[in-house]
């Protein structure tokens, strides 16, 4: 299996790219929506960070207020890191479960959408590694116009994150998305052949084909082996 991590900045349009993954049928596993899923009302994510940032979170419903929660962290780095360690085990064991449902599944690529794959350490689980980059000012108004927020509002967030050039520096493999979706489009193409060229020995023996046939061939080199030296035992 070949876990494939793709990462980005706020606004650098990651998820335009992970849409253009599953049109090709290449499974994505976003962690947004695991995040979403931990911090649901009653489970256990939901209680950590209700029980740290308390009820003024909380919407009427007792649903968690992403929205108000969002502007606690982002205007403090250091309850942005709280609420970063509260949630990453909970975030890496809905992960996990993610891609062994596709594992059983049989498949043999999949991809990684984790906006703080390099800040979570994650990217030692995957390769290639895909970074989605803008220009800073094109992510800056990109931002703003996407969320109707002020510059001020719109820099916190994004100096919230690990710089695009330095994910940049990090990365196998780099789609430029300052320009046209036609521009974007024909660099993704080009990633896609990397991405889903043959398996290596290694992926293929982490894959479910793969470790059922290293099973089955384990299996008849017993029975081989037992045959032999049966054989082997009854000779004159």
């Amino acid at each position: 299996m070949r876990i494939v991590g793709l990462t980005g900045g706020i606004a650098s349009g990651k998820s335009t790219v992970s849409n253009l993954f599953k049109s090709d049928g290449v499974p994505v596993i976003d962690a947004d929506v695991v995040a979403r899923d931990v911090l649901k009302k009653g489970t256990g994510g939901y209680k950590k960070v209700v029980g740290t940032f308390g009820d003024e979170i909380l919407l009427v419903s007792g649903d968690v207020d992403r929205a108000r929660l969002g502007q606690i962290v982002f205007s403090n780095p250091s309850k942005r890191h709280l609420l970063n360690r509260l949630l990453a085990p909970f975030i890496s064991s809905g992960l996990f479960w993610e891609i062994m449902k596709l594992w059983l599944k049989g498949s043999k690529v999949i991809v990684l959408d984790i906006p703080l794959l390099f800040e979570a350490k994650m990217d030692k689980w995957t390769n290639p590694i895909i970074v989605v980059w803008v220009d800073p000012e094109t992510q800056l108004q990109r931002l703003m116009a996407r969320d109707g927020i002020s510059e001020e509002q719109a820099r916190n967030r994004i100096n919230a994150q690990m710089a695009l050039d330095s994910k940049r520096m990090k990365a196998d493999l780099v789609i430029d998305n300052s320009r046209s979706l036609e521009e974007t489009k024909a660099q993704f193409q080009e990633v896609l052949i990397q991405v889903t060229r043959p398996l290596t020995w290694r992926e293929f023996g982490l894959s479910r084909k793969g470790v059922l046939w290293i099973l089955v061939s384990s299996f008849v080199g017993i029975i081989a082996s037992k045959n032999y030296l049966g054989n082997n035992i009854r000779s004159p």
